[in-house]
């Protein structure tokens, strides 16, 4: 059954895909309202294939605070890179820059808002990522960063990259730790029926030395581990 859902889900996906992403560049010059709505949809319509086509049950426990906050999310696999815009009201995701190198949707992303990471470039660039992050808190939008920097194998806890201590304080945002048991129904080419879970931790808050909010996070979004 797996196999037989998944053979299902990759068509219907990403041929939805294809017009939704079209409709995101024709979207830009049209303003950022419109061209947020096509980005949410798309996303949405990735949560239906996936409940709906897949079998995946996806559940949320605790709130979601709302605003200019950096939620700080466990990565497993491309469900919930893809899902943030469901999940959150016109986040700003911080990705890895070569993704902005796809055609017509790398172009899509930087004016939606999200935030190039070019992880090997210096103070120059993370100068450049904390100037774009405040344009994104100016408008009142929360922040997604993906603390271990890239997917991870379920069960494992990797030491977070040094980019998110610094993003922390100098954001001077509340943290908001979220974990994800994505990866073993996602994270694989014949995707199983299950449940995936989202458990948003606990706020912390601005100021705390490295050391206590870096061990915070790893213990909040390895919750499912």
């Amino acid at each position: 059954m797996s196999v037989l859902r998944s053979l299902l889900y990759y068509p219907v996906f990403y041929i939805g895909s294809i017009f939704l992403v079209s409709a995101s560049v024709a979207a830009v010059p049209l303003g950022s309202e419109r061209l947020r709505k096509v980005v949410r949809a798309w996303s949405r319509w990735h949560r239906w294939c996936v409940v709906h086509v897949l079998g995946i049950k996806v559940v949320i426990e605790g709130s979601r605070p709302e605003g200019p906050v950096l939620y700080a999310i466990k990565h497993e696999s491309l469900f919930e890179a893809i899902d943030m815009p469901a999940f959150l009201a016109s986040p700003a995701v911080f990705a890895k820059q070569e993704l902005f190198k796809i055609p017509g949707w790398g172009h899509s992303a930087l004016q939606y808002g999200s935030i190039p990471v070019a992880r090997d470039e210096g103070a120059r660039t993370l100068r450049q990522m904390i100037t774009k992050a405040r344009e994104r808190i100016a408008e009142g939008r929360p922040l997604v960063i993906f603390p271990e920097g890239t997917r991870v194998v379920h069960g494992t806890s990797p030491e977070l990259q040094s980019g998110f201590a610094g993003l922390y304080k100098l954001l001077g945002l509340q943290v908001v730790p979220v974990a994800v048991n994505s990866g073993p129904l996602y994270h694989r080419l014949w995707k199983r029926s299950g449940r995936i879970t989202y458990r948003i931790g606990e706020p912390i808050p601005p100021g705390l030395p490295r050391e206590e909010i870096e061990a915070r996070v790893v213990a909040a979004i390895n919750a499912l581990n």
